[in-house]
């Protein structure tokens, strides 16, 4: 297998897609956009996030076989805060977001926060007036303008761009990441990769981002395997 070629094909597909995302949102360099209509963030979302799936993939690929050491960890400077440093430059997500299944948190919580089947026989049962009813569930307000928040979503874009302007970086912060899951008592997960489908992907290609996620995936699939030869 050609890694080299792979990853490079692959490399400058997503920085075209990227380019083509920058475009629409009229970005340039570093700077964001604070507001956007609502057609235009769920387009890009649409592309952003399986770009993030490619890129993920790209980045084990170029990881395969590296060997890091890490090194020993230093105190914090006195006075020094945790994420107060000004116009930090956004850091591209290593890992996979893992699924979340809400209806089976939902019904963990009706069944924990239920009262006790106590039942009253008689006309003055009076039951429900023991425990508050739920307030109702207010629907979302959509903005008067129809313009959404789009710092966040510019954010995860500069963040892909960046990655992609320096791959070798990236696979080494991978490979960083792995020494200390290994290293971790009980890690959450322990592979950047969720189990089954990538986040973003579809089943049926829409974009040119949907090929490069599937091949990319694929590729980074094999490279997890261990080496028997």
């Amino acid at each position: 297998m050609d890694w080299a070629r792979a990853i490079e094909r692959n490399s400058e597909a997503l920085k075209g897609i990227v380019e083509v995302l920058f475009a629409m949102l009229g970005l340039v360099g570093s700077a964001t956009v604070s507001r956007i209509p609502q057609a235009l963030h769920s387009a890009v979302l649409r592309v952003l996030r399986p770009a993030e799936s490619a890129m993920r993939r790209l980045i084990i690929i170029a990881a395969r076989g590296l060997v890091v050491k890490l090194a020993p960890s230093r105190p914090l400077p006195s006075g020094a805060i945790i994420g107060k440093g000004g116009n930090l430059r956004p850091s591209f997500q290593l890992f996979d977001p893992r699924k979340n299944f809400p209806e089976l948190r939902q019904r963990r919580i009706k069944y924990a926060k239920s009262p006790p089947r106590i039942h009253f026989f008689g006309d003055d049962s009076r039951v429900d007036a023991l425990w508050p009813a739920r307030p109702p569930v207010a629907a979302p307000v959509s903005p008067p303008d129809g313009l959404v928040n789009a710092e966040r979503l510019t954010r995860r874009l500069q963040a892909l761009k960046l990655a992609l302007d320096d791959l070798p970086r990236q696979a080494r912060r991978l490979a960083r990441w792995r020494v200390r899951r290994e290293a971790a008592k009980a890690p959450k997960f322990r592979s950047p990769l969720r189990p089954g489908h990538p986040p973003g992907y579809r089943r049926k290609a829409i974009h040119e981002v949907d090929e490069v996620l599937v091949e990319c995936h694929g590729l980074a699939c094999d490279a997890m395997k261990p080496d028997t030869s």
